[in-house]
């Protein structure tokens, strides 16, 4: 195996775990995980989870600063983002009514994971 090949293989990994790690602090926080690497003609979405009437497309970003995670996902990627996640509502009759978000769970070594709800809202 290359070096390059090895480092990816590495990186995925540790996007695997940083996502399950994120899905195990959204449900002890209430949500209900839908899915996960949910592919769409969209985007990728890491996590869908649902937890009253909102519905939130979670982005799941592991850095060595928290700091750096929401600069991290461009304008374009949370666009689509967004389109994905309200075309998978619309597909589920139980989600139609759903208030479709945006999240982002930041992961860095030693820290503990940081929830940003509603994360660019505004921007």
């Amino acid at each position: 195996m290359t070096r390059r090949a090895a480092r990816g293989l590495a990186a995925r990994r540790s996007g695997r775990r940083a996502e399950v790690w994120a899905a195990v602090w959204l449900m002890a926080r209430g949500y209900r995980i839908l899915g996960f690497r949910l592919k769409t003609p969209i985007s990728e979405i890491d996590i869908l989870a649902k937890r009253g009437d909102v519905l939130a497309v979670v982005e799941v970003k592991s850095r060595t600063e928290l700091e750096t995670a929401l600069e991290a996902v461009g304008a374009d990627q949370r666009e689509r983002l967004l389109r994905a996640g309200v075309q998978l509502a619309l597909a589920r009759p139980a989600l139609r009514d759903c208030a479709v978000r945006l999240d982002l769970i930041a992961l860095a070594p030693g820290r503990l994971p940081l929830h940003i709800p509603d994360a660019w809202k505004g921007v």
